[in-house]
């Protein structure tokens, strides 16, 4: 079997800016919701028998505790905010799996969901369904991929240090070194993704880094 993560709140933005928006009965701003659920059904039409969805149901996590700069919900849209609870109980409602986050993100979620099903020996491919950075430290091998829904573009191991130039264990110490805006961190002056990459390719990880190298 293969096993769909779905990044729900990256889906939910997405629909919110690309579909009309429409109002319920009640008033309440429902079009991003009904473009989730649409996609969702559409992948259980074209195959998909197991899968999970994953949200932020309170942006700020505890992550918010460790970097004051951290990502927060400020400026997002209220009518999106307020979209949240609604795909959560539609989607439960329809039968699917949901991961609402409070304190943790939904990229754990998917993380933790990942590494619990690649244990399973009955799983043959596991699919993490976003194009967060993020998630490519989850990547393993052809076994544990990550999928971008939109693009249709598939990344494997291989594809992973492809792209970055670095292997899927030292995503994290790349993004720290280069930063990540759409989380909220500078990343560190001087280190751009060829130089990060470079390094890490050779050292891995930035506690490997020799201070010479840090400093150059």
């Amino acid at each position: 079997m293969e096993i769909y993560l779905v990044d729900g709140t990256y889906e939910l933005f997405r629909h919110y800016y690309a579909v009309p928006p429409a109002r319920d009965s009640e008033g309440r701003e429902v079009g991003a919701v009904r473009g989730v659920l649409g996609s969702v059904m559409g992948m259980v039409k074209a195959g998909a028998t197991h899968l999970a969805v994953a949200t932020d149901h309170v942006v700020e996590s505890f992550r918010n505790e460790l970097w004051d700069g951290y990502k927060t919900s400020e400026g997002v849209e209220p009518d999106l905010l307020a979209q949240f609870p609604l795909l959560e109980e539609v989607l439960a409602a329809a039968g699917f799996v949901v991961w609402p986050m409070v304190e943790f993100e939904a990229d754990d979620a998917l993380a933790a969901g990942a590494i619990l099903a690649a244990r399973d020996k009955r799983v043959e491919r596991v699919l993490i369904c976003t194009p967060d950075k993020d998630l490519g430290q989850c990547v393993s091998g052809t076994r544990v991929v990550q999928l971008h829904r939109r693009t249709n573009v598939i990344l494997d191991e291989c594809g992973v240090e492809q792209k970055f130039g670095v292997l899927p264990e030292s995503i994290p110490d790349y993004l720290a070194l280069v930063g990540d805006s759409a989380d909220g961190y500078p990343g560190l002056k001087g280190w751009g993704a060829k130089s990060s990459a470079v390094v890490l390719a050779k050292w891995r990880h930035i506690e490997a880094i020799p201070a010479d190298a840090m400093n150059d």
